[in-house]
């Protein structure tokens, strides 16, 4: 069994719980202090050891990769500035990875974002990461489940267990044998009601998928108009061995102006000077 190299991030979306910011700028580009959330789960990759990614975009959606693409002239002008120290501020990950986009040309789910990277995944298994969700830990997210993968040789559901009236928004793992972290797929249900809520596993925007998700994809009914990638996996459940993993970590929903708040001042207090203005301007109100 080969590591696990590449990832999929379906970034084409167009984030209409923050509206109107992103009419301009694209969800994945909303800071979380200086830097855009696209940044943070590029950097989640790169510490799991994945080094090809490809983000599937939208034509709105160019400043993701003028953002992740070296730019000459404000690098020329930082050097001649004698600021050579920044460099590694704009160019974070250079010579870590390679980054490959597809334009998705009509929003047609998750899992037609995963499917039009099949040449790109080459008969691989591979990683796939929802930029909505920012997730800090101490081991990266995606690298727990890459551990599970390897452990189970099986895809594997990144999941936490959430109550239901929350859990009701997301995917929800049909449970079977559960040992420790980890539990047996049965089936996977997209945004079921509470009154039909099979357990509290839920799923939260990071995969490890085996190639022949892809033939499930295929067989995938749209919903709406979307071929949902939940779907395919629910599918998958069925014939193939799917595990979810428990993992470890706090996760922000980018996608939400709450999650973008907590985020933004969860990570601000990380920083002495910067939890300082906080408490002083909470305590001014």
């Amino acid at each position: 069994m080969k590591g696990i190299r590449k990832a999929i991030i379906p970034a084409a979306g167009f984030g209409t719980r923050h509206l109107p910011i992103t009419k301009a700028v694209p969800k994945e580009m909303l800071p979380v202090l200086s830097k855009p959330a696209i940044d943070y789960v590029v950097s989640e990759c790169i510490a799991a050891g994945i080094n090809e990614i490809c983000i599937v975009i939208s034509r709105s959606k160019a400043a993701i990769p003028d953002y992740l693409d070296h730019k000459p002239e404000l690098e020329a002008a930082l050097t001649k500035a004698g600021k050579r120290d920044l460099l590694d501020v704009v160019n974070p990950f250079s010579g870590k990875a390679d980054f490959y986009f597809i334009r998705q040309p009509e929003m047609k789910g998750t899992g037609n974002a995963v499917r039009i990277c099949k040449e790109f995944i080459a008969g691989e298994d591979f990683a796939v990461l929802f930029p909505d969700d920012i997730i800090d830990s101490a081991v990266p997210v995606i690298g727990q489940l890459i551990t599970a993968y390897e452990t189970t040789g099986t895809s594997i559901v990144g999941v936490q267990k959430m109550p239901p009236e929350q859990a009701k928004l997301y995917g929800i793992v049909v449970p079977g044998v559960t040992k420790g972290r980890y539990s047996v797929v049965k089936g996977f249900i997209e945004k079921p009601s509470v009154e039909f809520m099979p357990s509290e596993l839920t799923s939260l925007g990071r995969f490890v998928l085996t190639a022949d998700v892809f033939d499930y994809i295929d067989r995938v009914k749209a919903v709406g108009g979307e071929i949902r990638l939940p779907d395919a996996i629910d599918l998958m459940s069925k014939t193939t061995g799917v595990y979810a993993y428990e993992f470890e970590g706090k996760r922000y929903d980018m996608g939400s102006i709450e999650g973008f708040l907590e985020a933004n001042i969860a990570f601000a207090k990380k920083d002495k000077h910067l939890l300082k203005i906080i408490t002083d301007e909470l305590n001014r109100g």
